[in-house]
C-alpha cells in the first residue's frame, strides 16, 4: 500500500472568496451610481437652461412680430400656434421641463418684461442641487 497519496481537493471558491467579490461589486456599483446620478442631473439642468433660452428666443420672435409679449391667458402656449408667418408656430418643441412639468410663464415679469421658471426636480420653489430653480434671468451666470 502506498502512504503517501495526497488528498485532492476539488478546485472552487469557498464561500468566504465569494462574499469578498460580491462587496467589491457592490462597493464599485454604488460609486458609480453616485457620479451617474451627478451627470444626469446636470444634464437636464442644462437641458431646461436650453429650452429656456429657446423659449426667450420665441418671445422676442413673438414681441418683434406683434409689439408685445403674450399675456398670462395666453401664455407660451401662444409661441406654438400657426399663423400664416409660421406655419408650424414660433415653437415646434414641447413646452415641458426635463421633469416632465410646463414652464412657469408670467407676464409681466418681476426681473425683466417676463419670467421664465422650472423649479427643477422637485418642482417646488427655491432649493439647491437637483431641486434647485432655473430661471430666464440667470441664464447667463448659470445659476
Amino acid at each position: 500500500m502506498n502512504t503517501n497519496k495526497r488528498m485532492t481537493r476539488p478546485i472552487a471558491f469557498t464561500l468566504v472568496e465569494l462574499m469578498v467579490v460580491v462587496v467589491i461589486v457592490g462597493v464599485l456599483a454604488t460609486v458609480t451610481t453616485v457620479s451617474v446620478r451627478d451627470y444626469l442631473v446636470s444634464a437636464k439642468q442644462n437641458v431646461a437652461r436650453s429650452e429656456i433660452a429657446t423659449i426667450t428666443n420665441g418671445l422676442e420672435l413673438f414681441f418683434m412680430e406683434k409689439d408685445r409679449y403674450p399675456n398670462n391667458d395666453e401664455g407660451i402656449a401662444m409661441l406654438q400656434r400657426k399663423t400664416p408667418e409660421h406655419p408650424n408656430g414660433i415653437l415646434t418643441s414641447d413646452l415641458k421641463d426635463p421633469w416632465g412639468r410646463l414652464y412657469i410663464y408670467l407676464y409681466p415679469g418681476a426681473h425683466g418684461p417676463y419670467d421664465l421658471v422650472s423649479f427643477g426636480a422637485d418642482g417646488q420653489e427655491g432649493g439647491a442641487g437637483a431641486d434647485g430653480d432655473i430661471t430666464s434671468w440667470h441664464l447667463e451666470d448659470g445659476e
